[in-house]
């Protein structure tokens, strides 16, 4: 047994648990000396997380929104090392997101559906970004991580790219939301914004708040980056990033729902139509009728006008399907004689219309004589030299089919390939194309060729206007042909001038899906054709005298 009186030096290295129960307890609060001197506290190593100049602290979500808003104002962010966890980014990745998305549905007047590809179109821009960010602060934040740094004031954030992505998405977010309501009242209220002074003042707040974004993004990423010709190298590119998205990727989250648009249009029209005009009388089909109209088919194709030699001679054919409508019945009748008149094609034009009140004086319009006519036309007309203008007027489908109803009869509708396929097999190779429907620019690719014309009411995904049985012309039938091509022979001119005054006469009427986007294709075989008979009927209009007492005698080049 060990003396307990011995010198500590001999019992230096015995613990106190080696004492007994009794002892233990009075000497555990014994300090043993390490028998080295004390040090001052100021020579004490650093603590791992001072090494990198501060704590990494976590941030709860609200504190990531909190410093996101400060760094708007152009305040630095107080985040210092902390980074977001994984569900954090996730979470507030998608908050943000979500409000701009319900920010811009303000933008569509009108019901509207979600564009899952609009919405990720520009995520190209993200993930351009991130790699540029991730280049620009690469050398800052490995300095931070690996040495001390002294800060005045707040100190620069080095919580890396997840920190930086967060706080970019938040900083910017009180101006977007700004300018989304902005562009907003243009859309909700655009006579807001008439008037010169109006004007600047919108585009001024505009400009501001564009400004005010990228200043944002510039001064957080500068933060990170802590090096000016780095900072400078990535504002360029994320200037640029930002501008080829704008420029080439203008697919927004939220588009009109057209067909939502066009279903209570139609109802709307319905109930009006109801109200105020009676319903069209209904085809009485019966075996005489039949025969007459075999009778009264082979009256109008053996009634044609043969070719004139050396005269660019112009033959028509005007097909309107749609009978419940009498709008089509009017407009098709208008054209036909716009062409008899105008373009010098008295007994040259084929009038193919459904309505139950002209069944004894037109004949049907079918997919069926709609071929039948483009054969008759082709063996009357120079197929090379001459021009067929075709001219087609009803409902259109998203699928770009031309609606057709005879009730009792049954019609199919027709197609651009089906009309096509007839003028192809047919020869016909000069060709003007006029199709009055909604979505009738689906009809363009299809009917395009060198020596073809074609021009439509809308562009292939927006509806037409002025179809209802209310109306006395389609928009589009009205203000070229109705109105400009009594001024002029020029198909393009007149097509040009009408395209504003339609857009302007679709606002004034409250057209909610927005403009019906008018298009034309002009091949460059036909121009050619188009100013020789432009120039020989407006000789001919002029000079009446001249060119003899009757327009056709005028005499006209061919064109090659």
């Amino acid at each position: 047994m060990k003396d307990l009186n011995a010198s500590s030096s001999t019992w230096a290295d015995t613990l106190p648990s080696q004492w007994g129960p009794e002892l233990a307890d009075t000497h555990s609060k014994v300090e043993v000396p390490l028998n080295r001197p004390p040090q001052d506290p100021a020579q004490q190593p650093p603590a791992p997380e001072a090494a990198n100049g501060a704590t990494a602290a976590r941030l709860s979500l609200w504190g990531w929104m909190r410093e996101g808003l400060r760094a708007a104002l152009f305040l630095p962010p107080r985040t210092v090392a902390a980074a977001p966890t994984p569900w954090q980014l996730l979470v507030l990745s998608l908050v943000s997101a979500g409000l701009l998305v319900a920010a811009s549905r303000l933008e569509v007047v009108g019901p509207a559906q979600f564009n899952l590809r609009g919405w990720l179109t520009p995520m190209w821009s993200c993930l351009v970004l991130l790699w540029l960010a991730w280049w620009a602060m690469a050398p800052a934040q490995r300095a931070a991580a690996s040495s001390a740094v002294a800060s005045a004031g707040v100190p620069a954030p080095t919580g890396g790219l997840a920190a930086w992505y967060v706080l970019t998405a938040w900083a910017p977010l009180a101006p977007l939301l700004v300018l989304y309501a902005l562009m907003a009242t243009a859309v909700h209220r655009p006579g807001l914004w008439d008037g010169t002074v109006a004007g600047i003042v919108f585009w001024v707040a505009y400009g501001v708040l564009m400004l005010w974004v990228l200043a944002t993004l510039v001064v957080v990423s500068a933060r990170f980056i802590q090096s000016r010709w780095r900072t400078a190298a990535f504002s360029a590119a994320m200037a640029a990033v930002i501008g080829v998205g704008m420029w080439q990727f203008q697919d927004q989250p939220w588009e009109p729902d057209v067909q939502a648009m066009v279903d209570a249009s139609a109802e709307t029209a319905a109930a009006a139509d109801e109200a105020q005009a009676p319903e069209p009388v209904p085809l009485a089909l019966t075996q005489a009728m039949f025969e007459e109209q075999q009778t009264l088919w082979q009256q109008q194709v053996d009634a044609l006008a043969p070719e004139r030699p050396g005269v660019v001679d112009v033959y028509g054919l005007v097909f309107a399907p749609y009978a419940d409508e009498n709008v089509f019945r009017r407009e098709s009748t208008m054209v036909s004689s716009l062409l008899q008149e105008r373009f010098d094609a008295q007994g040259r034009v084929l009038h193919l219309l459904n309505h139950a009140e002209t069944a004894d004086t037109h004949a049907w319009a079918t997919p069926e004589n709609l071929q039948r006519a483009i054969t008759a036309l082709a063996a009357r007309m120079d197929r090379e030299h001459d021009l067929l203008v075709v001219y087609l007027t009803s409902h259109g489908a998203r699928n770009h089919a031309l609606a057709a109803s005879h009730w009792p009869l049954q019609v199919a509708p027709a197609t651009p390939e089906m009309l096509r396929a007839a003028l192809d097999a047919a020869g016909i190779r000069n060709r003007v194309i006029a199709v009055s429907a909604c979505y009738s620019g689906g009809w363009i690719e299809p009917l395009a060729t060198d020596s073809t014309l074609i021009m439509t009411a809308a562009d292939a995904t927006h509806t037409s206007y002025g179809c209802g049985r209310l109306s006395e012309l389609t928009f589009f039938g009205r203000a070229v042909f109705h109105e400009q091509l009594r001024q002029t022979h020029s198909f393009t001119e007149a097509f040009a001038k009408a395209v504003p005054l339609i857009q302007q006469r679709e606002v004034e009427a409250g057209k909610a899906d927005g403009f019906s986007n008018p298009q034309i294709r002009v091949g460059k075989q036909i121009a050619p054709v188009l100013q020789a008979l432009e120039q020989r009927l407006q000789t001919a209009a002029v000079e009446p005298e001249a060119s003899g007492s009757n327009v056709a005698s005028a005499p006209a080049a061919r064109a090659p």
